[in-house]
C-alpha cells in the first residue's frame, strides 16, 4: 500500500477492476465517464491514459479518484477527499479540470485552492439529468449519424461548441491534434449525430461516454442564428431515441444551472434532474 502521510491511497491496476466497477456501478449515471474508461481500458495506467487512485479503509477499497486530464472523485466521503487532495497536492496539478459531485468536488477544491488557484472558471452547480424513456417530443428525422467523409463539415461546429462552453478553443496548445482525434473517434464509433443542410451543421450532439448501463450526451449545439426555433428539442429527441435503441438503457447529461434554455429543452425531451456536479476549470 502506498501511503501519503497517514492516509491510505494506492494507484490501482487491473487486479482491482471488479472492486472498482462495483463502486462505479453503485451510481451508473453519475459515474458514467469514469466507468466508460474502465470498461474500455481497464485500470492499467498506460492503457487508461490516467491513474485510478483508490482509497482504502479497513482493508477494503471504498472510494476512487480518476487522475488524468480531469480529476474526478468517485464515492468519496470527507476522509477519502482529504486523502485524494493530499496526493494531488503532492504531485502538482496535471489536470485541466476537477469535476464530479458537488460536495466532493467542493471539498477537494477547498483543500487544493491555496496551491492550485486561481482557476479559469468555477461552475458551482451543474444539474445532472437522465432519462430512460422514449421522448414524447417528435424527433427530427434528418438527424443521423455523422459519416467520416463529413469530418471537415462537422469539426468547425465542434470547435465552436467547445469554445462557447469552455471558454477556450480546443485548438489551443497542440493545434487541435487531440481534439481532432477525439471527434474522429466518436464519428467512427457511430456516436456523433448531426443534421447537415447544404454543407452546414444546423444541429449536433455526441455521445461521449458509454457503459452497459448508461451513456452521456455532450456537445449539444445549434448555430447562434438558428436558436429559438425548436431545433434542439427535435434534435435531442432523435439522439435519445437512437441512444436508447442501440447504445444504453439510460441517457444522461449535465448542464450549467444558469443555462435555463437548455434545461427547459432537456425537460421537454423527458430528462429529469437527479443530482448536481461541480466543475473547476484551469
Amino acid at each position: 500500500m502506498r501511503m501519503l502521510g497517514s492516509l491510505p491511497v494506492r494507484v490501482l491496476d487491473d487486479r482491482h477492476r471488479a472492486e472498482a466497477l462495483a463502486i462505479l456501478d453503485a451510481d451508473p449515471v453519475a459515474n458514467v465517464f469514469v466507468s466508460s474508461r474502465v470498461h474500455a481500458a481497464g485500470l492499467d495506467p498506460r492503457r487508461l491514459g490516467a491513474q485510478m487512485w483508490g482509497y482504502l479503509r479497513d482493508g477494503r477499497l471504498r472510494s476512487l479518484c480518476y487522475s488524468g486530464a480531469n480529476l474526478i472523485p468517485v464515492a468519496a466521503g470527507p476522509e477519502a477527499v482529504r486523502a485524494f487532495a493530499e496526493r494531488a497536492q503532492a504531485q502538482g496539478r496535471r489536470c485541466s479540470s476537477i469535476v464530479g459531485p458537488v460536495r466532493a468536488v467542493g471539498e477537494l477544491w477547498e483543500i487544493l485552492a491555496p496551491y492550485w488557484g486561481p482557476p479559469r472558471a468555477v461552475r458551482a452547480v451543474q444539474p445532472v439529468m437522465a432519462t430512460s424513456a422514449v421522448p414524447d417530443a417528435p424527433p427530427d428525422l434528418a438527424v443521423r449519424r455523422v459519416r467520416m467523409e463529413e469530418f471537415d463539415i462537422v469539426y468547425p461546429a465542434c470547435v465552436a461548441m467547445f469554445t462557447e462552453e469552455v471558454g477556450v478553443s480546443p485548438n489551443t496548445g497542440d493545434g487541435g491534434v487531440l481534439y481532432r482525434a477525439r471527434v474522429a473517434e466518436l464519428i467512427r464509433d457511430g456516436r456523433a449525430f448531426a443534421r447537415i443542410e447544404d454543407g452546414r451543421v444546423v444541429f449536433k450532439a455526441e455521445i461521449g461516454a458509454v457503459t452497459p448501463r448508461a451513456c452521456q450526451v455532450q456537445g449539444v449545439w445549434v448555430p447562434p442564428d438558428l436558436r429559438g426555433q425548436g431545433r434542439s428539442v427535435a434534435g435531442m429527441s432523435a439522439v435519445v431515441q437512437e441512444a436508447l435503441r442501440g447504445i444504453a438503457p439510460t441517457v444522461s447529461l449535465y448542464v450549467n444551472d444558469y443555462n435555463t434554455r437548455a434545461r427547459a429543452t432537456y425537460r421537454r425531451v423527458g430528462f429529469t434532474e437527479i443530482g448536481s456536479f461541480m466543475s473547476v476549470l484551469f
